[in-house]
């Protein structure tokens, strides 16, 4: 598959396969992310793995966050937290916060890459991914941060989660409706 039609084809997949995720494949996603551009090759990636029983803890933790932000809506709690029921890996992603705020920013647009290659690769590997930045990714939430464990100058940039995706999801999926370069360009 050309580079043009891994990116056509990528998609966010939200429903997966009950079925556990080789570490392997694990594995070459995260080297896959480590491959991203990164200004003078600090490498300010950080991956926090979230399976098995870690995963029934994080569970615990956007349950009380999903509480506690939409406590008049519990069908929305409900469908959340069965995602991260339905959900065989998540991968919390955090970038270094440097000395003064332009590394800082380039540290994140680094990771943002990073997150991408990722969703590239999980293509080649058969895998669903959909990075998740608000609601039951908590990702601007302290309680992530400190469930994950990362250090005081780590900023988390995204929730990943993965699996193998459901049969259906991928059937049913639409073209993506992309406004033209065209009307978003200008040649100066």
């Amino acid at each position: 598959m050309s580079v043009f039609e891994l990116l056509e084809s990528r998609r966010a997949i939200r429903n997966y396969e009950n079925r556990e995720v080789e570490r392997e494949k694990i594995e070459r996603l995260l080297e896959a992310a480590t491959l991203a551009p990164n200004d003078r090759m600090r490498e300010p990636w950080g991956f926090f793995v979230i399976q098995g029983e870690a995963k029934e803890r994080y569970k615990e933790l956007a349950l009380a966050y999903l509480q506690e932000r939409f406590p008049t809506k519990p069908h929305l709690i409900e469908s959340s937290i069965k995602v991260v029921t339905n959900t065989p890996v998540m991968i919390a992603v955090t970038s270094d916060i440097a000395k003064n705020e332009a590394d800082s920013k380039d540290n994140e647009y680094a990771v943002c890459c990073a997150i991408h290659s990722m969703w590239l690769a999980a293509q080649e590997l058969d895998l669903g991914f959909v990075w998740r930045t608000r609601g039951v990714g908590l990702v601007h939430d302290q309680r992530l941060h400190d469930f994950i464990g990362a250090p005081e100058e780590k900023k988390t940039v995204g929730m990943i989660f993965l699996g193998y995706p459901d049969a259906k999801e991928i059937e049913e999926a639409k073209p993506k409706k992309r406004t033209p370069f065209v009307e978003k360009t200008v040649w100066l």
